[in-house]
């Protein structure tokens, strides 16, 4: 990879890729100290990083690097934090991307991570299963589970009102 491929990667890549790594962690600034991690590597191993195949080298260091970051910041988390006040006030929500948001928000890493590089990103069931380190039957599944964990959260009434 030379430095032309590399900047054109950084163009290409770098908005996709915030995007997914912040729907996951959903903090901007570890969002963007995963992507920048992510540019470090391949820019390190420019040597070896094929430029035919950078988009999946960067979604799939991103993946790893973004995984690391929720295990660190689970580690670090203490129990005062675990207990959460809860409010039984009925709430009128019509905002549907907040609705569709919060329901992606629910799902565990695994399967969030694929519906966002399926639905999000337009990745191919192979790609994803490069990416994510997984068969492409497994993301099958994946994917199955979390659009219907999705459709039951969004068909519940309870969350639009």
């Amino acid at each position: 990879m030379t430095v032309s491929d590399y900047n054109t990667a950084v163009t290409q890549f770098a908005d996709g890729l915030y995007r997914f790594v912040l729907k996951n962690l959903k903090d901007e600034d570890e969002a963007r100290d995963v992507v920048q991690e992510t540019f470090e590597k391949v820019w390190l191993k420019a040597a070896t990083v094929d430029a035919a195949k950078v988009k999946s080298y960067l979604f799939t260091t991103a993946y790893h690097f973004m995984l690391a970051s929720i295990k660190r910041a689970n580690r670090h988390q203490s129990i005062d934090n675990t207990f959460h006040v809860i409010k039984t006030e009925p709430k009128i929500n019509f905002d549907t991307k907040k609705i569709i948001d919060e329901a992606v928000a629910k799902l565990p890493i695994d399967q969030r991570s694929v519906i966002m590089l399926r639905d999000y990103e337009g990745y191919s069931y192979e790609e994803i299963g490069t990416i994510t380190g997984l068969s492409e039957s497994q993301v099958k599944v994946y994917i199955f589970r979390a659009r219907t964990t999705l459709k039951n959260y969004l068909v519940s009434i309870s969350h639009l009102v």
